[in-house]
């Protein structure tokens, strides 16, 4: 299922060593406790939403299905938020995750 989007690609390309850096700094982070693969995906998901940004609701939306998680969870993970941030940024964050999800 993991599609790496284009304009990623073309970071690694042109700005290797960043985001070879940016990688590890991920890796390192996941790594640092007892979280799974799955519930880490499902948490970036959350902040990812809250930040409203589009791509990163795609790319954890990618990295939480492939690390496991289906359909309902990740529906149910981003309408947790609504107490939090509120239903119009759900709902944009809902629609963003439909694209692969459908």
């Amino acid at each position: 299922m993991e599609t790496t989007p284009k304009f990623y690609q073309k970071m690694k390309e042109d700005y290797r060593d960043v985001m070879e850096a940016v990688d590890q700094l991920g890796k390192s982070t996941r790594d640092a406790g007892p979280l799974d693969e799955k519930q880490a995906q499902l948490i970036q998901l959350g902040a990812a939403a809250a930040m409203r940004s589009e791509g990163a609701v795609h790319s954890h939306t990618r990295r939480a299905l492939s690390a496991g998680a289906n359909s309902e969870e990740i529906r149910h993970a981003l309408l947790l938020l609504i107490s939090t941030i509120g239903y119009p940024n759900v709902a944009a964050a809902m629609s963003w995750a439909d694209d692969l999800l459908k």
